[in-house]
């Protein structure tokens, strides 16, 4: 136990030293500002009714920051509102930090929709940078697979990246609450045969290895992941496969995986001993897992994919090659 505890002491410190050198934190949300409350939408709301009124409700949210004097967050939301897509958003909550559950790709009609759950740091400040890795997604897909959807779901308040939150499993046991009424949401706007996966970065891997999945979910998977808060996959509650990866560049392995206290995510989810199966990440830094052109995008797009219209499996090797960069 004395040897544990002195693991947990070095670790923390470790833990928040390299997330202040490798990922500084920049525009920073306000709580203040100001947004008109979310639209509330029936059970029987269509995807179109739901993207056009969340349209309005982000236009009105960049018109208050605008007239507020917050110009910078009034520009996000302008850019968010004009992104290719067309700006399609199921869910979208300006106030504070910020929400938004944005679908790209036609989400009644697919037969692969993907999920993205990020991790700290990811607000209306800082969404452009998750929304870069959902495109990429949708983009790499597609070009295999034209029957693909991508959500990029920022449906909860991410913990600072810098902070006691980011090292509890506090922050993700509600998140993982909304996420799991999401998924049921989604189910009831997918076709039957739709096959839905989880793709869960760094905290986000904690909120989905604690949120209960439906049938549809077929694979779950954490990249860039400091651990779940559970010793093996037999510990989440979920019936989908659970996948695990991290590049060789990915300063979290670097962190001690260790819990006391609540503190702490225990188990590395790339240990043999958690379960997971392997995805190869190739030179994947924390970032970099959706960037066009990686060995970790081409690996997560064959997760999704799952078995090609040939009926042979799409797998995931260990040991492929770094693909070439443009």
């Amino acid at each position: 136990m004395n040897t544990m505890v002195s693991r947990l002491r070095r670790a923390l410190p470790a833990a928040l030293i390299a997330a202040a050198v490798v990922f500084p934190v920049s525009a920073a949300a306000s709580p203040d500002v100001p947004a008109p409350k979310p639209v509330a939408f029936s059970a029987r709301a269509s995807p179109q009714d739901r993207y056009a009124a969340n349209l309005g409700n982000i236009a009105e949210a960049a018109r208050m920051a605008q007239a507020a004097g917050r110009t910078g967050r009034a520009a996000k939301l302008r850019a968010l509102a004009a992104g290719s897509g067309g700006g399609r958003f199921l869910a979208f909550d300006g106030r504070g930090k910020g929400r938004a559950v944005e679908v790209l790709g036609d989400l009644e009609n697919a037969d692969r929709v993907t999920v993205l759950v990020p991790g700290s740091d990811t607000t209306m400040d800082t969404y452009q940078r998750f929304r870069a890795g959902a495109v990429a997604l949708e983009q790499r897909l597609t070009a295999e697979h034209p029957n693909s959807a991508v959500v990029a779901w920022l449906g909860y308040d991410t913990p600072g990246t810098v902070s006691t939150t980011v090292l509890t499993t506090d922050r993700a046991d509600g998140a993982a609450s909304e996420l799991a009424r999401f998924l049921s949401e989604v189910e009831t706007l997918t076709r039957p045969d739709t096959r839905l996966s989880l793709l869960c970065h760094s905290y986000g891997s904690v909120v989905c290895a604690r949120t209960p999945t439906g049938p549809k979910v077929t694979d779950l998977v954490l990249y860039g992941s400091p651990g779940t808060g559970a010793d093996s996959v037999a510990g989440l509650p979920t019936g989908a496969r659970v996948w695990s990866g991290r590049g060789s560049r990915d300063w979290i392995g670097r962190v001690p995986h260790v819990r006391l206290g609540g503190i702490g995510f225990g188990t590395d989810p790339v240990d043999p001993a958690f379960g997971a199966a392997p995805f190869t990440a190739g030179n994947a830094g924390h970032s970099d897992y959706l960037k066009p052109g990686t060995t970790s995008l081409d690996s997560l797009a064959r997760i999704v994919l799952g078995p090609t219209p040939a009926g042979g499996p799409t797998t995931a090797l260990a040991g492929a090659p770094e693909a070439s960069r443009a």
